[in-house]
């Protein structure tokens, strides 16, 4: 076979050269490719086969030689070469198989051949080849890796191939061949890189193992290389980085942490370029993107509050330098958005009370630095924002004003005051091209490092980012002013309304987006309190109020039935009975879904409270639900309020005190002051219960006959409740039908 083979081989080379010329080296293509097709036994296809890889290799082919080679060739050659045990005397070993690589390489660099069942099925060998050392004296062997990168790197840019990669286990045999510095192990990292931008996700889950040990290695390395290769990888290591249940719960992940810990301190403490300082810092708003602040690792926690100060001081004065100069931004945006991940991760940390990270003359210092950063992030908008509304930087900008403005409010006031126009118009733009702006969710969510309670999905709604501002904005006089004058109101009705459509389609919309809904609607919730609170003339002025009470009393009902979501409950109760206090001569009371409305919130604000036993006492005290405890801290507030504002509403609507006395309300709040000591009932909770019950004894006759039939006289006296006493004295006295 072997004398066979030499022959066809001396025949073909006799030939002449292949020329630079072009049309010179496809004639001797053509040459090759007929003998192949001429061949009639497999020594002869081989040795035409040989020739055609080796002008195969002569230079770039364009689409249709290579269908030209893949017709002539086809698949069942290839494989039989690829599966072949026997091999030629005096060959390499692997002779017959680095041909067949070498053909499906060829084949990979054409788009539609790349994921051909044949070309996919060929995955294992291609693990096998690049994850294998090389034989020691072998010249050839190196050729086939570098065509098995070639086949790998084809897969990967075709439709669904990375799928098909991470399936067939090939980020396992990547990872092996990196950590033992195999042939092609920068080949390596580059494909892993791409794997892992494109399916992060499946790729840990697939391969969790085999990505920590390289992590483990991409770290160490980092922390102490001192050359140009750390600063390379600081540039690929976000890739790298795992969800955060995988890094924050094992001892693994701690090591990991500290590598890098330690290779950004070297580097950000040095005097360095832009190209070399710039890749760090994006590192690090990364690792705050995932992991908050808990990243920093260091043995002593001055060491750690040290790292954190340094990366957000370093982050403000970036920020300033390219937001405070004329020169053009967009070569810079990337970076800047990077350090508003940074500062965000200092705002959370400079607002946290349990277990601070900050001393206290360390977070004035940070708010101070932070402050003139953000006011630099002010400026910017108010002098570009306008002409650059569907720019992502601009979001990434707003998004970073909106999470200031959301726990400080009392510095810049001028300049928040002056941007409100600015911000209000941005979100009612992006609000009303709604489904048009989610063609950016791509490219926003990779530029702004979005993340957050938030989430990280971008669906074209620039209102959530700015809620909680807009929650302490709205109890300011001076830009609540601005705020209406601008038409927020409306806004955030129609807003709100779109919102519990998400909330409420839980087949059509996934967990992450009705869970974001839900604190939108929430956050919403606030802010039409503050104006109903301190704005209440203006409820009855803009119809849109009417709107949202009517969606209110229709969406409760449903609402309170399902379990998990107590903190909405309680906004939407405390806001729609606030609101029917001031709507309550309209139509909107008048009709009958407005008693389905009380009914629910009669259910609300009844079953927060019951008798327990107390060891300590001979009578129960009052406490806390189970269904209310959790939430408790969140929403007592509102419960009084909604307590509150209900006793209004008695006095108002006629029929509301008949509602009280069928759900039997009265009668179990009656029953409860009976068993529980009153050492153990609050000052709060008796305020709230004396203009509840006073309200129901002065506007019903039937409620005051039950009050003073359960003993409301003793019960006002034993709980200090003067006012309701002297009412129950004084109606009983006169004995005035009501």
């Amino acid at each position: 076979m072997r004398d066979v083979v030499c022959q066809l081989i001396d025949k073909m080379t006799t030939q002449p050269e292949p020329s630079a010329d072009t049309s010179a080296s496809s004639s001797t293509l053509d040459r090759c490719l007929e003998v192949l097709r001429g061949a009639k036994s497999d020594s002869e296809q081989f040795a035409a086969l040989l020739l055609v890889t080796k002008c195969a290799r002569a230079g770039e082919l364009d689409d249709s030689t290579r269908h030209k080679i893949f017709d002539a060739v086809g698949f069942t050659f290839p494989n039989r070469l690829l599966f072949s045990t026997s091999n030629l005397d005096g060959c390499p070993a692997h002779l017959f198989r680095s041909l067949g690589v070498t053909l499906l390489a060829c084949f990979c660099t054409d788009p539609t051949l790349a994921v051909h069942p044949q070309v996919i099925n060929k995955i294992p060998i291609f693990n096998e080849i690049v994850h294998s050392p090389c034989a020691e004296g072998s010249k050839d062997y190196p050729s086939m890796v570098d065509d098995t990168y070639q086949c790998l790197v084809g897969v990967l840019a075709s439709p669904q191939g990375a799928k098909h990669l991470i399936s067939g286990d090939t980020v396992s045999s990547l990872c092996q061949a990196y950590l033992n510095h195999n042939h092609g192990w920068e080949q390596a990292l580059q494909i892993l890189t791409s794997l892992l931008t494109l399916l992060p996700t499946k790729c840990w889950k697939k391969s969790s193992t085999d990505l920590k040990r390289l992590l483990t290695k991409l770290t160490l390395d980092f922390s102490e290389l001192e050359d140009e290769r750390k600063f390379q990888l600081a540039e690929i290591l976000p890739t790298f980085l795992p969800p955060s249940s995988i890094v924050l719960e094992s001892s693994w992940g701690n090591d990991c942490l500290k590598y890098l810990c330690n290779g950004l301190f070297k580097i950000l403490s040095s005097k360095l370029s832009i190209a070399q300082r710039d890749p760090a810092l994006k590192l690090g708003a990364c690792l705050a993107h995932t992991y908050g602040s808990t990243w920093i690792v260091a043995e002593k926690r001055a060491e750690r509050a040290r790292f954190l100060a340094l990366l957000v001081n370093l982050a403000c004065v970036e920020m300033r330098m390219a937001l405070e100069v004329p020169e053009p931004l967009e070569s810079r945006q990337a970076f800047v958005t990077a350090c508003y991940s940074l500062v965000e991760m200092g705002i959370e940390e400079c607002t946290k009370e349990e277990r601070p990270l900050l001393k206290r003359d360390q977070k004035l210092q940070l708010i101070q630095v932070m402050q003139e950063a953000c006011g630099a992030v002010m400026y910017h908008l108010q002098q570009r924002g306008w002409e650059n509304i569907e720019d992502p930087f601009t979001l990434a900008s707003v998004r970073l004003i909106g999470a200031w403005l959301a726990e400080e409010t009392s510095c810049l006031k001028k300049e928040v005051i002056d941007l409100l126009p600015f911000l209000v118009h941005y979100m009612r733009t992006w609000y009303q091209r709604g489904v048009a702006c989610r063609g950016q969710s791509k490219e926003v969510s990779q530029m702004t490092l979005l993340s957050s309670k938030w989430g990280a999905v971008w669906p074209g709604d620039a209102i959530r980012f700015l809620l909680p501002a807009m929650c302490h904005l709205s109890a300011e006089e001076g830009a609540r002013r601005v705020l209406l004058s601008e038409g927020v109101s409306a806004l955030l009705c129609d807003y709100y309304l779109q919102q519990w459509d998400v909330f409420s389609s839980e087949d059509a919309e996934p967990a992450e987006t009705r869970s974001a809904a839900e604190l939108s609607l929430q956050s919403c919730c606030g802010v039409f309190l503050n104006l109903v609170v301190t704005e209440p003339s203006i409820i009855g002025q803009e119809s849109c109020f009417a709107s949202l009470l009517t969606h209110l009393m229709r969406s409760l009902p449903s609402l309170d039935s399902k379990d998990g979501h107590m903190v909405l409950l309680a906004n939407i109760v405390t806001l729609g009975l606030m609101m029917s206090r001031l709507l309550a001569d309209t139509p909107v009371m008048q009709e009958d879904f407005s008693r389905d409305f009380f009914s629910a919130v009669i259910r609300f604000l009844r079953h927060s409270h019951m008798a327990s036993s107390n060891s300590d006492s001979n009578k129960p005290s009052i406490s806390l639900s189970e269904r209310y405890a959790d939430a408790w801290e969140e929403i007592s507030e509102l419960w009084f309020l909604g307590v509150q504002a209900f006793s209004s509403c008695v006095s108002l609507l006629p029929w509301l005190s008949t509602l009280v006395l069928e759900s039997g309300w009265l009668q179990d709040l009656l029953c409860l002051l009976d068993q529980v000591s009153p050492a153990s009932v609050g000052s709060d909770m008796v305020t709230v219960l004396q203009a509840l019950l006073t309200e129901l004894t002065q506007n019903s006759k039937p409620c005051r006959e039950l009050i003073l039939q359960r003993g409301g006289l003793e019960k006002a006296n034993l709980y200090g409740m003067a006012a309701l006493e002297q009412c129950l004295a004084e109606l009983y006295l006169t004995k005035d039908p009501v």
